[in-house]
């Protein structure tokens, strides 16, 4: 049985790494960004008396994707802050089935989130255009273009949509551990405490 769920966890595990590998190189640019963009903000107000008007909302939307694509990268690792006093106080057999329950849990939570996330993204919210994020197309003899909030709203349904692909290989470890604890899994990085380690 264990068998059956193994090449489905190596095309998901595999796509996972890859996807997040991306994500994780992204996400550490945003930070760099948003760094950048608040220091500019300091010394354009503190410095010269003359705060600029962008870079506030442009950290914000920075910050924003730089969480929506490293959050499931933690989820995967364990990286999240776990209460696991219960877990650990279970027969092991117990505890799998346990994390298995809490995981099938989080996937339905994580499907309603994406359905709400798209009806927002895409929906009247995200029509709007931002208060003061600009594309400056008139530097190249083009028309100033504000940026659409949906591109901020994005980073959430980018973030609840990984972290539905992570939960689904989570579960699919779990599986495979309760079925036969000696099987090998494929190695994900850091440290796991969500799912099967």
């Amino acid at each position: 049985m264990s068998r059956v769920l193994v090449l489905p966890l190596l095309l998901i595990s595999a796509v996972n790494s890859a996807i997040l590998t991306f994500g994780r190189n992204i996400a550490w640019m945003a930070l760099a960004l948003m760094v950048i963009v608040i220091l500019v903000q300091v010394f354009f107000r503190y410095v010269l008396n003359n705060a600029l008007p962008w870079p506030d909302e442009a950290a914000r939307f920075l910050m924003l994707w730089m969480m929506g694509l490293i959050a499931p990268l933690a989820l995967r690792q364990g990286g999240f802050v776990a209460i696991d006093t219960v877990p650990r106080a279970l027969p092991a057999m117990v505890a799998k089935l346990l994390m298995l329950v809490l995981l099938v849990l989080s996937c339905l939570v994580l499907v309603t989130a994406i359905q709400l996330g798209w009806k927002h993204t895409m929906g009247f919210g995200g029509n709007f255009d931002s208060s003061s994020l600009k594309l400056p197309l008139d530097w190249f003899g083009g028309e100033s273009m504000r940026v659409k909030l949906r591109y901020m709203y994005g980073s959430l349904l980018v973030c609840v949509i990984l972290m539905l692909a992570v939960t689904v290989e989570l579960i699919l470890r779990t599986l495979i551990n309760l079925i036969d604890p000696n099987h090998p899994l494929p190695h994900i990085g850091g440290d796991v405490i969500a799912g099967a380690d």
